[in-house]
């Protein structure tokens, strides 16, 4: 049974086949089971390359089971179109584009089972890309909201060297009054005099604007550290908010460009092992000798084609056989005198008929 089935997956004609010697059934066997495990690897291939786009199991199965089927019935196509005619070189020709599409299929087969194999290695490239994309994220954004927090940090600098300047002064005033009352500068007279009073009052008053500006400038730079805190804040959302689409940065193209960041070697040879197994059937074909199954195929092909030449053949010849018995007898028909006069009876009354109806659309024409 399993042989039968085998035989099937191969495309070759079971009924031919099994009129031919075990050792011609064991060959097409193991083709057809080449094929057919080759479309199982394409099944477990697309079910986890199509699981990392759906990320659902159902999903996958269904759709890799699809490709395992169309993989199945693209190389059971390709082995049953290829036939031993015993010219190397046109059998060649004949495979070439075969063998063509079969690379494709095994680069299609390959890359997601070489994700797979590397799964580890591709998580790793991609934590680091991940990595790089938030920095560059936060950066980024930070670059709406820096040079306005900037300006604001400015301000409150500002705010406070115009608080510690009238502090200075007031002080100043605070050292000129104080060094007048004891008479070690200024008038140099021990005492509260004029001068001290004065001096005395241009310091209460720098004193009282010095607190005023305090006040002041103590509500604005509340306010502007309000506005940093809201913009802090804003920030942080839009980070928070992107970081999502960062870490969802592991789908099928991210993944194949994780591959293709890793050392080519190993890739390159389970390239090179799906390719031998996607093109051994047709290699298999290429290189062994015309059997007993390629003489029957080509016996019965033959006389297939053998009836059809020769059923075109007779249509050919009896469409030609009777044009030219047609054309001999009109021929002789033209020839006799009494279906001459009945044609031209016939023909004189279609004239009268056509002469009185034109005339009758004449005169009602007037």
């Amino acid at each position: 049974m399993l042989l039968r089935f085998f035989i099937r997956c191969s495309g070759a004609d079971a009924s031919i086949l099994s009129t031919c010697s075990p050792g011609e059934q064991n060959k097409y066997a193991g083709i057809g089971a080449t094929v057919f495990f080759t479309a199982v690897m394409a099944f477990i291939a697309g079910s986890y390359a199509l699981y990392t786009v759906f990320d659902n199991y159902y999903s996958a199965i269904f759709f890799g089971l699809i490709w395992g089927l169309l993989i199945f019935n693209l190389d059971r196509y390709i082995v049953s179109t290829i036939k031993k005619n015993g010219r190397p070189w046109s059998e060649f020709f004949q495979a070439t584009p075969r063998i063509l599409l079969a690379v494709i299929i095994a680069v299609v087969i390959s890359k997601p089972l070489e994700m797979k194999i590397f799964e580890k290695e591709i998580n790793q490239v991609l934590l680091e890309q991940k990595n790089e994309l938030t920095l560059a994220n936060k950066d980024q954004i930070a670059l709406q909201y820096n040079p306005k927090i900037e300006e604001l940090r400015q301000n409150i600098s500002n705010l406070k060297e115009e608080v510690a300047l009238k502090e200075t002064e007031t002080n100043a005033l605070y050292d000129t009054y104080i060094s007048e009352a004891e008479g070690t500068a200024g008038t140099k007279l021990l005492g509260k005099g004029p001068v001290y009073q004065e001096k005395r009052e241009k310091h209460d008053a720098a004193l009282a604007e010095l607190q005023q500006l305090k006040q002041d400038n103590a509500k604005k730079i509340s306010d502007l550290e309000t506005q940093i805190g809201g913009l802090q804040t804003a920030y942080k959302a839009q980070v928070s908010g992107s970081q999502p689409i960062i870490d969802s940065f592991d789908g099928l193209m991210a993944r194949i460009g994780a591959l293709d960041k890793l050392p080519w070697f190993p890739s390159f040879f389970i390239f090179l092992l799906f390719l031998a197994i996607e093109t051994s059937p047709i290699i298999v074909k290429l290189l062994s000798p015309r059997g007993p199954y390629d003489f029957k195929l080509e016996d019965e092909e033959s006389v297939v084609r053998t009836w059809a030449s020769q059923k075109v053949m007779e249509r050919e010849l009896l469409f030609s056989t009777d044009a030219s018995i047609n054309q001999k007898v009109y021929d002789d028909l033209s020839k006799e005198e009494e279906i001459y006069r009945y044609k031209k009876k016939k023909a004189e009354e279609l004239l009268k008929l056509q002469a009185d109806a034109f005339h009758k659309l004449q005169v009602k024409n007037l």
